[in-house]
């Protein structure tokens, strides 16, 4: 069970590209869905890296 829950945290931390999960990041962020797009094609799903590459 504790490892289900650790699943779940991880994935908050990986930046998906559904619908729902756009609107999201791009509040979160505070950038467009092509900048949150760009940003996923140039360093992957992970939402520091994508933060990081966004420059927020």
């Amino acid at each position: 069970m504790a490892e289900d829950a650790m699943s779940t945290t991880s994935n908050c931390q990986l930046v998906g590209l559904q619908d729902y999960e756009i609107r999201d990041w791009t509040q979160s962020f505070g950038c467009t869905e092509e900048e949150l797009r760009r940003a996923v094609a140039e360093v992957g799903v992970s939402a520091d890296d994508v933060k990081s590459w966004l420059g927020r």
